[in-house]
């Protein structure tokens, strides 16, 4: 599937509401909403409001990975190259250089031709820019920072939040850094009982990255031994596949949920999309999160995310595959937790902004 900034995918349906070439708008009962979002956790974030962007007209602007494939197949959706100031970091500032120029560009093309009412961000870099030309073009511009930002903001709400409307935060310690900011914490815990498994591991990368010392760790202790359940490991795209296991580069988004739902244990990456979705499952989960000192991320925020989840007793966490043994034997020593996340006092107050929104400007077009 090309990134060529062209709407991917569109079902019958989907192509009824599609923006006509002119860009013209939909009638007054509706605002056209650009969903911006990178790849992953970002993206779910987005897909949990549903209930709020659905009654709009709306389009996604995202990365090109496996959920990305999976949205543009009902919904109207854009491809945007990956970018991110961590790149740099680890040692390719010409890429991130070249990646940011297309995305620049192909988001300003996007933008030009959707003209959105209204943009709803939760990050990260790879949407800054349709975020910021939708905003130039006189959009309202609404940013809400990662649930995967619990002490410290990220880098994309410290730089879009001088030209946000709306900013939301969704830890209270972040409202120190945004006092004018909204603040919607939506963890909850469930006391529902756990659901019938099958003896079977899931490995899961994540959408955007490979990581080696997850697989590695996995399939090192799967033929030692040390697992008794069927394992399969989804490795990331252009990663090694091992030997012993089930393992594929990348799977669709309702592939995932269905091995989920069938798995005992979860080992994943540390972002909170991972984590939430497999504990909403009832899955044991140990995390492995990415370590910026072994150039497997841009920053220390998957420790900060995953020591917060155990703190919680909500999931173990390893680094290495003799961590991950006592990790699996202590998980399967106590029951599962489930746990999830209710925005619906985000979607709440989405609701009544976009309102507010359109009576605004159904009222200057009646002026006009």
């Amino acid at each position: 599937m090309e990134s060529d900034g062209k709407t991917v995918a569109v079902s019958d349906v989907v192509i009824s509401d599609a923006a006509p070439a002119n860009g013209a708008k939909p009638d007054g009962r509706r605002l056209r909403l650009c969903l911006a979002a990178s790849g992953g956790g970002h993206v779910r974030q987005l897909l949990d409001l549903e209930s709020v962007w659905s009654k709009h007209d709306y389009f996604f602007v995202t990365e090109d990975t496996a959920l990305g494939a999976t949205l543009a197949q009902s919904h109207r959706t854009h491809f945007v190259p990956h970018v991110a100031i961590g790149q740099a970091r680890l040692g390719a500032p010409w890429r991130m250089v070249r990646a940011a120029i297309s995305n620049f560009f192909r988001s300003a093309s996007i933008i030009a031709r959707e003209r959105p009412d209204v943009v709803i961000s939760t990050g990260a870099g790879a949407v800054f820019f349709a975020v910021a030309w939708a905003r130039l073009r006189g959009a309202r511009a609404v940013v809400i920072d990662s649930f995967a930002r619990f002490d410290r903001p990220s880098l994309f709400a410290r730089i879009a939040a001088p030209i946000a409307d709306d900013m939301v935060v969704q830890s209270k310690a972040l409202a120190t850094h945004f006092p004018n900011a909204k603040v919607f914490d939506p963890f909850r815990m469930l006391d529902t009982p756990p659901p019938p498994k099958k003896p079977l591991l899931f490995a899961t990368v994540g959408a955007t990255l490979p990581f080696e010392r997850l697989v590695s760790s996995v399939a090192e202790l799967k033929a030692r031994g040390g697992l008794t359940e069927d394992v399969v490991i989804q490795t990331g795209v252009g990663a090694a596949r091992p030997d012993g296991v089930t393992a594929v580069e990348t799977l669709p988004f309702d592939k995932i949920q269905d091995l989920l739902t069938d798995a005992d244990i979860v080992v994943c990456h540390g972002g909170t999309g991972s984590l939430i979705t497999a504990l909403r499952k009832g899955c044991r989960v140990v995390a492995f999160p990415r370590l910026p000192e072994k150039g497997e991320h841009y920053d220390n925020h998957q420790a900060e995310i995953t020591g917060a989840f155990a703190a919680r007793g909500l999931i173990e966490v390893a680094n290495d595959v003799d961590e991950l043994a006592a990790a699996i034997a202590r998980i399967k020593a106590r029951p599962p937790v489930l746990a999830t996340t209710d925005p619906s006092e985000l979607m709440e107050f989405l609701d009544g902004l976009l309102e507010k929104e359109r009576r605004k400007r159904r009222f200057k077009t009646q002026r006009a």
